[in-house]
């Protein structure tokens, strides 16, 4: 799945541009840069490939969520719908710009449930946010029909969804604005790094200047610029960038090694009958990042990660219900509201209203699920060996619970 399983004399080459110039920096140092700009090529990249107006490189898929939403205009009073299986970034942005994070059910497509987001509507809602979790997408035109029915912003959390597609447009094109995320365990990696995108200029020129201490970038000299708003240091380096750039080249190439390992671990699993699959309201734009499947009951899902666990092949297998980064279940501190600074009254009492029984729609879908990752680097008998342990173990905890009844 990560883009750094194949990097090579690519990313070396960029990497190599930067520091022969010593400008790590992606503003300014006009003349020693000596016309080496990678943030400015790679944001053009995205556009190109994206097919996409406008990108803002960001120091994070999280920077990147909270420029987004800072730029959208949400804060304080406001409420953003967000899904319960996430990554907790999610969260983390909405409070951040001092909005109200609004935990809401999620469907057998691992992404929002849209007739509960039509339930938790309320006269505060501001913004729908979908997270394409897992390398593929939301529903979004049903999500889209609600947004326009109400009036609400529609932002999409693609962060681990770069080169997705829904009918034929890319993920992040669909809504107001997009963002992902280049950590080091995504599709593409910057190492560290984000991106907004979006087709309305003015919110490009937003963030641009968000992401800068609100810095207009309108003249040659950066030390003239002016400072229409407040703004913060998002900002990715030259070298993340140059990372970045590689790897986008290589998206293809990443694309087509996922779908040849998922679509030969899928039909292995597919031999037991018990065993269903990730609903995908797109299934050709999807990225084959992961293979997520169903087991019929908790109490089967769980002996079946046990057994994984026992046989030495749960890596690369996620349980997502235990799981403390990406299930509300986990998320204590969120319920607690134990942050390090003051949070403001609507956002702490929201917070401490959230009780961890309160999703049992989610609950039944996530503690069913185990998602593998597929491998860029498998060769082919390491994909029909990982497949044969899994179904080994799926068909002895099914043998098991049969001896049982």
């Amino acid at each position: 799945m990560p883009g750094f399983e194949l990097f090579g004399p690519e990313e070396r080459k960029h990497i190599n541009d930067v520091m022969e110039t010593g400008i790590l920096m992606r503003y300014g140092f006009d003349g020693p840069r000596k016309g080496v700009w990678k943030s400015k090529e790679l944001e053009a990249a995205i556009c190109a490939r994206l097919g996409c107006g406008y990108t803002q490189l960001t120091s994070s898929g999280t920077s990147a969520l909270t420029t987004a939403l800072a730029c959208l205009g949400i804060g304080a009073g406001d409420e953003v719908i967000m899904p319960t299986f996430t990554f907790v970034a999610s969260f983390e942005s909405v409070l951040s710009v001092g909005a109200i994070p609004v935990l809401t059910d999620v469907d057998d497509t691992l992404t929002l449930a849209p007739e509960a987001v039509r339930r938790a509507i309320s006269p505060r809602t501001k913004c729908v946010m979908p997270v394409h979790m897992c390398g593929a997408m939301a529903d979004l035109d049903a999500l889209m029909h609600i947004c326009n029915e109400h009036n609400l912003i529609l932002l999409e959390d693609a962060c681990q969804s770069f080169g997705a597609k829904y009918k034929g447009r890319a993920l992040g094109t669909v809504g107001h604005a997009g963002t992902f995320s280049f950590d080091f365990v995504k599709t593409i990696t910057c190492g560290e790094g984000g991106a907004v995108i979006t087709n309305d200029k003015a919110l490009y020129l937003k963030c641009d200047g968000y992401t800068d201490h609100g810095h207009d970038h309108a003249g040659v000299d950066r030390g003239a610029d002016t400072h229409p708003f407040i703004g913060y240091n998002y900002r990715i380096s030259e070298l993340h960038a140059a990372i970045g750039l590689a790897q986008i080249g290589k998206l293809d190439q990443f694309l087509a090694i996922q779908k040849k390992n998922h679509s030969a671990l899928k039909a292995m699993l597919s031999t037991i009958p018990e065993i269903a699959f990730r609903r995908i309201p797109d299934a050709e734009g999807d990225t084959h990042t992961f293979l997520s499947w169903f087991l019929p009951t908790e109490a089967i899902a769980r002996a079946v990660v046990a057994e994984l666990r026992q046989q030495n092949v749960l890596a690369g297998n996620f349980y997502w219900f235990d799981n403390n980064w990406h299930y509300f279940r986990k998320w204590d501190h969120l319920r607690q509201a134990a942050t390090l600074n003051n949070l403001n009254e609507d956002q702490r009492k929201a917070l401490l209203s959230l009780k961890p029984e309160a999703f049992p729609a989610s609950d039944a879908v996530l503690s069913r699920c185990v998602s593998t990752a597929i491998g860029l680097g498998w060769t082919e008998a390491q994909t029909t060996e990982k497949g044969e342990k899994i179904v080994a173990a799926v068909r002895k905890v099914l043998a098991r619970e049969k001896a049982l009844v």
